[in-house]
């Protein structure tokens, strides 16, 4: 199997796990109101350095991304969120999706959710895909603004290859980011502390 479909192999399972994971999260949600002043994202150059490509971005768009993201991010509400994706030449990409809520109660539970859906991520991979496998890491909190804490998960399905994914969610008030980097690989070679100074960043650019 090629790398490019041996990837798209392992997302797709991935993304399969997430499908009913936070699907109760969109009843605090669904009453969001428009900001009065849109959260601002990361830029290319934000996101951890790649030896091999530059990092190109999208346009901020409205709504989740097609297809939401490999843990923590389907059967979310649609009102108040906008993301952003970015790609390099080779198989490194990321993107980062911003919820803006009601309330702060209603930002914090949201991160909350986002936050236990990722650490039960792997439990669910190897439920549904026996033979697999996997792993995760908690890397801990980051002091900026109200929080943010950064996770990393490792998937390999039968016959295909490795995949790690790194995740930085983070909260400012009424808003609630998340911040996913992936690329083919495992948790022992990822910029861990260049993806800690992106996650900051992200929460702390939101308003500013």
């Amino acid at each position: 199997m090629n790398r490019t479909l041996a990837r798209r192999s392992a997302l797709t399972a991935l993304s399969a796990v997430a499908a009913t994971a936070l699907l109760a999260a969109g009843s605090a949600e669904a009453g969001a109101a428009a900001p009065t002043k849109a959260p601002r994202f990361l830029a290319p150059k934000e996101l951890p350095p790649y030896p091999h490509s530059p990092w190109y971005a999208d346009k901020v768009r409205s709504g989740l991304p097609e297809g939401g993201t490999a843990c923590a991010l389907r059967g979310l509400p649609r009102k108040g969120v906008s993301h952003r994706s970015f790609w390099t030449e080779l198989d490194t990409n990321a993107q980062q999706v911003t919820f803006t809520t009601k309330n702060s109660k209603a930002a914090r539970d949201l991160a909350a959710k986002l936050r236990k859906s990722v650490r039960g991520c792997v439990a669910r991979f190897l439920d549904q895909y026996p033979g697999s496998e996997a792993d995760w890491k908690d890397f801990g909190t980051i002091k900026v603004e109200e929080g943010a804490h950064v996770y990393g998960v490792h998937v390999a399905p039968p016959e295909s290859e490795h995949n790690v994914r790194l995740y930085g969610i983070g909260r400012d008030g009424r808003t609630v980011t998340v911040v996913e980097w992936g690329q083919m690989g495992t948790l022992d070679r990822i910029p861990l502390k260049a993806f800690k100074k992106t996650t900051r960043t992200a929460v702390n650019k939101l308003y500013r």
